[in-house]
């Protein structure tokens, strides 16, 4: 059995359910939308955030209906910003598969995106769960503002670590944080308890974003995407910050002229990788990473034992343990 299985193991039945509950809310009448959200809804992903909702809504009280709701908002919410990622970054696959916009076209892909980002509004709206619409809706801005924030700072590639953070939680952290938010609130109304659940939602997606930042680094074949990628896509990240740090004032220039360059070369790529990897740059980004990690166990271990809490804390290892 795969980590994610037993992960998943407390919630199976509703896993299944939220399945059911999710794939009506992608239905239309127009034709070519029909076509479209079927595709989306075959290229499905692991489903770790509606995951995520549903173990912290049992964490905290019952799953019910509540939490379903949470649970598509938040997947819709999440489908949306990876259709409209792909439109900016111009990308043509995702999972392995065409991209939306490489399908059809990028004018087709954005509407798509605003239209399922519209039906989680309306969900919301037609259920009276305004508390759950305030908190996605905070979500969607600090992704939008920590993305464009991204892009500010890589024009100078002036990104300090101060900075890293501020975009990450944004950008990251802010859905994570989200799930389980909106997870707690659909079986509590106690303020703190909410409180303490998005706490560890972003925790959880600190230590997720800085392990994926991590990978970039090294080669095992299992990333999907191939080492150095942030590097060609001139994306400085964690483990590069503290490289440059730790450098002379010569190594730091000849590194961030590579690093500006349109194009790079496979070997000025390695070089890259190289130099973060003896100055480091990887065991300060794990060091890191652990840390917020071990804040996001802390959170859990102040609840009583539940099968829930024990597949979030394999949720939480397996973020900052994962190969891809």
């Amino acid at each position: 059995m795969s980590v994610l299985a037993e992960i998943k193991k407390p919630v199976e039945k509703e896993m299944s359910e939220f399945e059911s509950y999710f794939n009506r809310t992608m239905k239309s009448n127009i034709p070519l939308l029909k076509i479209i959200l079927n595709y989306i809804l075959r290229r499905k992903g692991k489903q770790m955030r509606p995951l995520l909702v549903l173990l912290t809504a049992g964490l905290n009280g019952k799953i019910t209906e509540s939490a379903y709701i949470a649970a598509t908002l938040i997947e819709l919410l999440h489908t949306t910003s990876l259709v409209h990622d792909d439109v900016v970054d111009e990308a043509e696959e995702r999972r392995g598969a065409l991209s939306v916009n490489a399908l059809w076209n990028s004018k087709i892909a954005v509407l798509v995106g605003d239209y399922m980002l519209s039906k989680g509004l309306l969900i919301s709206v037609e259920k009276s769960r305004y508390d759950m619409l305030e908190i996605v809706s905070e979500a969607v801005k600090a992704m939008t503002e920590g993305e464009l924030l991204q892009l500010q700072k890589s024009r100078k590639l002036n990104i300090k670590e101060d900075d890293y953070y501020k975009i990450i939680i944004s950008k990251t952290a802010a859905l994570i944080a989200a799930c389980t938010a909106t997870g707690a609130i659909s079986a509590t109304d106690d303020q703190d308890t909410i409180q303490l659940m998005k706490d560890l939602g972003e925790n959880i997606g600190i230590a997720f974003q800085i392990r994926d930042d991590i990978l970039d680094y090294e080669a095992n074949g299992l990333t999907g995407k191939r080492a150095g990628n942030d590097i060609k896509e001139k994306k400085i990240t964690l483990p590069l910050i503290y490289a440059l740090e730790m450098a002379s004032s010569q190594r730091r220039r000849e590194i961030m002229s590579i690093v500006k360059r349109t194009k790079k070369t496979k070997d000025e790529i390695n070089e890259v990788i190289r130099f973060v990897v003896s100055s480091g740059g990887l065991e300060y980004a794990e060091a890191r990473m652990n840390g917020y990690r071990d804040k996001a166990l802390a959170i859990l271990d102040s609840y009583p034992d539940s099968d829930y809490k024990t597949s979030l804390k394999k949720f939480v290892y397996f973020t900052s343990a994962r190969n891809s």
